[in-house]
């Protein structure tokens, strides 16, 4: 079976399955209104770069429900379903692959139809590219706002508006021009710049594959030119290593391996690993795949991963490096994109499935729903089917994640109908709003305090509890605090520990009121905050402040609890051992 207008034979096939593996990929998708053109400029790319097999071809151009004037409707290339066919309407995401000497290329043709905006944003999640279709003869419709709401949404790094159908306006500039400005407004209210303009016929073929003389006005490059050229702006290496465990393998008592793929970074042999959620260290020993040992993988690799240390991880659990840990928290706000028919109910519980894990969730509160046309954040009190909303959600147990923008693949999950097991809803996880005004308020109540008013002095509290006040601020160890809390308590000591998913603005000066009344005050933060950790060092002062991260302490929590409780002895904050059961009695 051929391609369509390619030759048969290679003269040398290992060296063009070479070159062919060389390649870099992109992802794109279309996306717009209904009839907008989508499917037939997909059909033209694929069959003028010779991505049509010769059967293919031959089926399309016998079908009954052939819509073209010509020989060939290039929409049949990608409708596959019979009702898509019958309809003449894209219902489901088309997939489809091509290569041409420089790139190759996988394309989700989404459909343009409002009740299938839940599919567009489906196909849309991985893309690296968004054309953006628009007839020029109908302009910008509300349907064409909408997926370029969700391609921002989806932090797709490259924006195509391809303004189709130019042939049936007589190639006028002014048509075009004036779309351009129209759409641009919108793209900058969205915050997309930097998105390219391109006047098209996807019937003829004008400026998809060659640019067309039809458009001498316009100096850009063609379509097909455009999608060689651009950047693919996904190079996941760049960013901190995650890995979430997809299962455990241990064949028999000698090995125990821990799978999964690497989702972003780059993880080696002899790197130090923490465990989330449990906040446990380790080093890797080795790094097994399919073709052998590696010394190092990276995104999108899998790999089963060995530790030095046997620890307690399942699937659903993360490997990070310690120094670059994501967010660690039972809440956070998601931009949600709904796709059911049943609207969104608050306070229902709903399974969430975020990379490797599932675990129970529910949408707490809607801070807005957003208005695609205008862009406006409205009040809802529910999101109905193909809305989009800033939602907060809060989980059973403490998830780890990144912000979409940082990281799609740990800043994006699904809900889940626990009865249906149908999808629900598509969600980006958003950075935390800073409530700058808040929190200044907070903390400047608390500062209002006169911590000095109590009448037992620093001394007298000493005499009684044989310890000084202290802050302890640790990295994502929450199992760690209590057991350190526990430890304090029974050598009687005035502690508490805050440790369940504490990420406030306030915490340094909750740790100064702690101090203030004589306690050991014993925090466990989510994830490194430099600004927080410089001003709790500065309210506790820097000699009764402790900042243990997960590099400076034994995976063990017994033994980090001991090097911990040493540590507060040797600056003379608790009494010695062998000096507490005399100083018990004052």
């Amino acid at each position: 079976m051929a391609l369509a207008g390619t030759p048969q034979t290679v003269p040398d096939i290992e060296a063009f399955l070479e070159q062919d593996q060389r390649k870099d990929l992109l992802r794109f998708t279309t996306a717009g209104s209904v009839d907008d053109g989508k499917s037939t400029l997909i059909g033209r790319l694929l069959y003028d770069s010779r991505g049509v097999y010769e059967d293919q071809l031959a089926a399309v151009q016998r079908s009954p429900v052939n819509r073209s004037s010509g020989t060939i409707d290039f929409s049949l290339l990608t409708d596959g379903l019979r009702a898509e066919r019958e309809q003449g309407i894209t219902i489901d995401v088309a997939y489809r692959y091509f290569a041409t000497p420089k790139r190759k290329f996988i394309i989700a043709d989404t459909p343009g139809h409002e009740q299938y905006t839940r599919n567009m944003a489906t196909g849309a999640s991985t893309a690296d590219l968004a054309i953006v279709l628009i007839d020029a003869r109908n302009g910008v419709l509300t349907q064409s706002r909408r997926h370029a709401s969700i391609a921002a949404l989806l932090a797709i790094p490259h924006i195509v508006v391809a303004v189709n159908k130019m042939d049936l306006v007589g190639f006028r500039a002014d048509v075009f021009e004036s779309i351009r400005q129209e759409f641009a407004g919108h793209l900058k209210r969205l915050g997309v710049t930097g998105a390219r303009f391109i006047p098209i016929s996807a019937l003829d073929g004008d400026n998809v594959i060659s640019r067309s003389p039809r458009t001498p006005w316009y100096r850009g490059e063609s379509l097909l030119e455009i999608l060689e050229n651009v950047p693919v702006d996904g190079d996941r290496t760049r960013g901190s290593m995650r890995f979430p465990v997809q299962i455990v393998i241990r064949p028999d008592s000698t090995f125990r391996g821990y799978a999964g793929q690497v989702v972003a970074g780059v993880l080696r042999r002899g790197d130090p690993v923490m465990v989330l959620p449990s906040g446990r260290t380790s080093r890797v020993k080795s790094i097994v795949t399919w073709e052998g040992e590696l010394a190092e993988v990276f995104a999108p690799m899998s790999a089963t991963v060995c530790l030095e240390d046997e620890l307690d991880i399942s699937r659903g659990d993360m490997l990070v490096h310690p120094a670059q840990a994501p967010r660690v928290s039972r809440h956070f706000e998601a931009a949600l994109v709904w796709m059911n028919e049943q609207p969104l109910r608050l306070g229902t519980p709903y399974l969430l499935k975020h990379t490797t894990q599932q675990l129970t969730a529910n949408v707490t509160a809607i801070a807005h729903r957003v208005n695609v046309n205008t862009l406006a954040e409205e009040p809802a009190e529910t999101l109905e089917l193909n809305e989009i909303g800033r939602v907060a959600i809060e989980t059973a147990r403490p998830l780890f994640f990144d912000a979409y923008t940082a990281n799609r693949w740990t800043g994006s999950f699904i809900l889940i109908d626990p009865i249906g097991n149908s999808t629900v809803a598509a969600g980006m996880i958003q950075e935390p709003r800073r409530q700058a005004g808040a929190d200044r308020a907070a903390r400047s109540a608390l500062l209002d305090l006169e911590f000095q008013a109590s009448r037992p002095t620093p001394a007298e509290r000493f005499a009684r509890a044989g310890h000084y006040p202290a802050v302890i601020w640790l990295t994502a160890r929450r199992d760690l605090a209590y057991l350190l809390e526990r430890q304090l308590f029974q050598r009687g000591c005035q502690v508490h520990a805050l440790a369940e998913d504490v990420e406030s603005r306030i915490l340094p000066e909750l740790a100064a009121l702690l101090t203030a009344a004589g306690l050991i005050a014993i925090f466990s933060v989510s994830g490194p905050d430099a600004e927080e950790l410089e001003r709790a060092r500065a309210q506790a002062g820097s000699d009764r402040f402790f900042h243990f991260d997960a590099e400076s302490l034994a995976a063990s929590d017994e033994q980090a609890a001991h090097q911990i409780m040493a540590a507060l002895e040797d600056r003379g904050v608790l009494l010695k051992r062998d000096r507490f059961t005399e100083a018990e009695g004052i």
